[in-house]
């Protein structure tokens, strides 16, 4: 039976065309999510297309196959879509206070747009345009930090590099510096609100986070940096419902029969565990720390959610809520 999806086969070819070291037929299973038999006929389709298509013995008799760069041709241009998403990323990364990001995606839309025939390329604006504004992305409201972009560029070439680097570091709850604190980074966590730098501390021994506004001095060392054994950073981001690391609990929250059908379209943790009962509300199940985080996202909820458990997450909701009311009283 011979594999027809014209979609996949060009995405295939785009893609053998694209790895320098081709692709294996487990690398076409998990990339189009299909079985190795199916792998076998896209395999075998695209060689009938493409006769030049080269095959690449590996150590034990497996096999890997490429395309030679140009081979594609125009299946290789751009389409508007593409401009769109690139476009969709780099303002997002803006609004994420990552301008570098958002420049280097800028640069590589104008790298794809130039080969983008002269009608297409004319009538692209307007298109981006309405993309971006159905997407919700150009309007988005919201604060986020603003964090400067020498503070980014440096960390992001620390990670990349793999290096340790020495800084000085503004605590955000005690206004405190530390001075030369020697951090090994791991990671940027950014998006919208406060963004941190995952790093193994070398005085507590451990991975911390820190605030990015923080950072007042960063400079980068000659000494390799080995990121903790066995360390997974999708593993200890998900020990937190949001940034902070705490004890992990068990966390249950029922949601009201309102309430249930939009509650279940929301990933609250990569963990969860959703049951539907009887009287149609929906029970939330997952393990994670963060509390006050919790409760930050709980209140969105209003009355529409009940924390069954822990208890102390109860506690820690009432706390807050007693607090609100001083919160925006000022002094006369």
């Amino acid at each position: 039976m011979r594999y027809a999806r014209h979609a996949d086969l060009m995405r295939l070819a785009l893609q053998m065309q694209g790895r320098a070291d081709g692709l294996s037929l487990d690398d076409i299973a998990e990339s189009f999510a299909v079985s190795r038999r199916t792998a076998e006929r896209m395999r075998n389709a695209l060689r009938d297309a493409f006769p030049q298509i080269e095959e690449l013995p590996e150590p034990g008799g497996r096999k890997r196959w490429r395309l030679p760069p140009g081979t594609t041709g125009r299946l290789a241009d751009p389409t508007v879509e593409d401009i769109a998403a690139l476009h969709r990323g780099a303002e997002l990364a803006r609004q994420s206070g990552d301008p570098a990001t958002a420049e280097a995606l800028d640069r590589l839309s104008d790298r794809l747009r130039a080969r983008l025939p002269g009608p297409l390329r004319t009538r692209l604006e307007p298109d981006i345009a309405a993309l971006l504004e159905a997407d919700g992305v150009a309007l988005r409201p919201g604060p986020r930090e603003r964090i400067p972009p020498e503070t980014l560029r440096s960390l992001r070439e620390a990670i990349l590099a793999g290096v340790w680097i020495e800084v000085d570091h503004r605590a955000r709850a005690s206004g405190l510096v530390s001075r030369n604190a020697r951090l090994g980074p791991l990671a940027m966590l950014l998006g919208e609100g406060r963004q941190y730098l995952v790093a193994h501390s070398a005085w507590a021994d451990e991975v911390r986070l820190f605030a990015l506004a923080g950072f007042e001095r960063i400079t980068l060392t000659q000494e390799a940096f080995v990121r903790p054994e066995g360390f997974d950073l999708s593993a200890w981001l998900q020990r937190s419902f949001g940034v902070w690391q705490e004890e992990v609990r068990d966390i249950v929250w029922r949601f009201t029969p309102a309430a249930a059908p939009e509650a279940r379209r929301f990933l609250f943790h990569p963990t969860q565990e959703l049951t539907d009962e009887v009287d149609g509300s929906l029970t939330v199940r997952f393990r994670a720390g963060g509390l006050r985080e919790m409760c930050w996202h709980l209140f969105r909820w209003g009355d529409q959610v009940e924390v069954v458990a822990p208890g102390e997450l109860r506690e820690v909701m009432e706390e807050m809520l007693s607090a609100a009311p001083s919160a925006g009283k000022g002094t006369a």
